[in-house]
């Protein structure tokens, strides 16, 4: 990609901005070529390559643009909103942008993206707030349950919807809309994302008033950094883990990597594992059931100098961790978009990265789809199969789940989720579930038994091989947890019925399947219309309260007016004394 100077901006850069780029080590600017059409007053919808810099591309003119009002910003007057989809993808543009304000002290920010109640986010932002940086959910919250907030955002000169694909694909569209619908049309927008979308184009036409396209790609054939290296290894369902291992090893430890899973828990199970085999490197994990406790594994991950973060696709999107030298893929996303967005972790601002998916023989399709659906092309790596390293692997998850019961517990859950994800993928046409060799995935899973799911009905499981175990003499390591376990289990060998599933039999006795499913839907539609009568209730305060209040006069009201008019008549023309006059007037 081709640099210039910010110096050689046609629109001059503040001291106090220009500074803090040079701290930050930022001394050339990357060709997003938004900053002088947004400071120029135009709305901007930018498509730029993973890594390209989008975040300075909308910091920048939004900084500018708040500091030339002739007149000074109130403590509390939000003059710019920032939304973004993740928490971790907020707090990152916070800090950003806190590094810019510790130059410019008269500009406040406050962040807001949920982890704690309405009521102390609502406290944060009556301290006093210019820049605004939220969630899209909570920012919703906000702007329906905190009514003033409406006098706050009068004076809104920008509104950045950051990775605004990514919000469309997690569900936030009828959020936006709501959003959108609170905030002051004459402003300046700027929308910011990786890739297009039909509904991307929609929500353009929406919130944009004949806005500026840009779009900056390295190639006109190729969605990824010139310096990022995509690779692929073909590899067996049993020997993915022992492939990655050996891999990890191979390359070192004293780098950084991020391994993407599929579902959550998946991130649990393997990450225990990995910290056993490989106890040398600190190996974190992160997905979307942790709340608070992501952002401490995100700070530890990214200030540290080498280290393995295995995580879902929460982490796929605007995450700048500095100096990931490997991303590694256990399979295919499940959207075909993030495969450009989990590679882009890597290989950023001009640094050099590598990204390796791990595809089995039946996915090799995979590989002509994403080229032409995402314009990412991949070369094939071989990798050999270590059988100690397979043997150790295998052994390590068994022998871990033989110990405690909840790694059992834990490795059941991850290849039920995996199936079942894997099920429901994008692309099912050419990355079907009944291609898989279910008892080999087991295998890959190191389980000591094959669970019991509607998906194994009926399929070969032949491949399996576990350990001759009972495996309700596992116990659990913590004490009180394997008292409760004994208790059922006794239980259940005198009566025959597990407590647990009790009341879910009962209940299954009393309503059919369908009759459950009606009420269900019948309730979540009920929920649905009261918030909409509640959203709507704020609305039409909102607007009675930014109008001047009228007092209805009705015909009573008329009618005593016509009798006092009468009263002073008959006063002035002395037809009344002083007394009774003050007597009718109640004096």
């Amino acid at each position: 990609m081709k640099t210039q100077k910010w110096e050689e901006l046609d629109v001059r850069l503040s001291d106090s901005v220009l500074e803090t780029l040079r701290q930050l080590g930022f001394f050339n600017m990357t060709p997003i070529a938004c900053i002088p059409l947004l400071l120029n007053g135009k709305d901007v919808a930018a498509e730029a390559v993973t890594g390209s810099g989008k975040t300075l591309a909308f910091l920048i003119p939004l900084l500018e643009i708040l500091q030339k009002r002739n007149e000074k910003w109130k403590t509390m007057e939000v003059g710019a909103i920032i939304v973004s989809p993740t928490r971790e993808l907020a707090i990152q543009i916070s800090e950003i942008l806190e590094e810019f304000l510790k130059r410019i002290p008269l500009l406040k920010q406050v962040l807001l993206v949920g982890g704690v109640t309405l009521q102390k986010d609502v406290e944060k932002l009556k301290k006093g707030a210019n820049i605004i940086v939220a969630t899209p959910g909570r920012l919703k919250d906000i702007l329906s349950n905190y009514i003033n907030l409406g006098l706050y955002i009068k004076s809104l000169e920008f509104l950045v919807l950051d990775e605004a694909d990514r919000l469309l694909d997690l569900g936030f569209s009828a959020t936006l809309d709501s959003i959108l619908s609170y905030l002051p049309r004459l402003r300046r927008t700027g929308l910011f994302s990786a890739t297009q979308t039909k509904e991307l184009e929609q929500l353009i036409r929406a919130g944009l008033r004949n806005p500026a396209l840009i779009v900056v790609k390295e190639k006109s054939n190729v969605s990824t950094p010139v310096n990022l290296k995509n690779s692929f290894t073909i590899v067996q369902p049993e020997y993915k883990l022992p492939v990655i291992i050996d891999f990890i090893r191979s390359v070192g430890f004293k780098t950084k990597y991020m391994i993407f899973l599929p579902t959550c828990a998946c991130v649990d199970y393997f990450t225990r594992v990995i910290q056993t085999l490989l106890p040398s490197i600190n190996v974190l994990a992160l997905h979307g059931k942790m709340k608070s406790k992501r952002y401490k594994v995100f700070d530890k991950f990214r200030y540290a100098e080498n280290g393995i973060l295995i995580c879902t696709d929460v982490m796929a999107r605007g995450i700048d961790i500095s100096e990931i030298d490997w991303v590694l893929q256990y399979d295919p996303p499940s959207i075909a978009s993030s495969f450009v967005h989990r590679c882009g972790r890597t290989a950023r601002i001009g640094n050099e990265g590598n990204a390796l998916l791990f595809l089995l023989e039946t996915e090799s399709a995979y590989v002509d789809f994403i080229k032409r659906n995402q314009k990412v092309e991949l070369r094939q790596m071989e990798r050999e199969l270590n059988e100690e390293t397979i043997d150790e692997c295998l052994q390590c998850m068994r022998r871990m789940q033989q110990r405690d019961r909840l790694m059992f517990d834990k490795a059941n859950r991850a290849f039920v989720s995996y199936v079942q994800a894997y099920n429901k993928h994008e692309c099912n046409l050419i990355l079907q579930l009944k291609d898989i060799d279910l008892g080999k995935l087991a295998m890959g899973f190191g389980l000591l038994r094959m669970p019991k799911m509607p998906e194994l009905k009926g399929k070969n499981l032949s491949s399996f091989v576990g350990p001759e175990i009972d495996v309700n003499t596992i116990p659990y390591v913590h004490k009180q947890r394997e008292l409760c376990r004994i208790k059922r289990l006794n239980e259940y060998r005198s009566t025959g019925v597990w407590t647990n599933n009790q009341k879910r039999c009962k209940q299954n006795r009393v309503e059919s399947w369908s009759e459950t499913k009606k009420k269900k839907l019948e309730r979540r539609e009920k929920r649905s219309k009261r918030k909409e009568r509640k959203e709507l209730k704020q609305q039409q305060f909102l607007t009675i309260s930014n109008k001047k209040k009228r007092k209805r006069i009705n015909e009573e009201d008329i009618e005593q007016l016509a009798k006092d008019v009468a009263l002073i008549k008959k006063f002035k023309k002395k037809k009344i004394s002083q007394e009774e006059f003050d007597v009718a007037f109640q004096v």
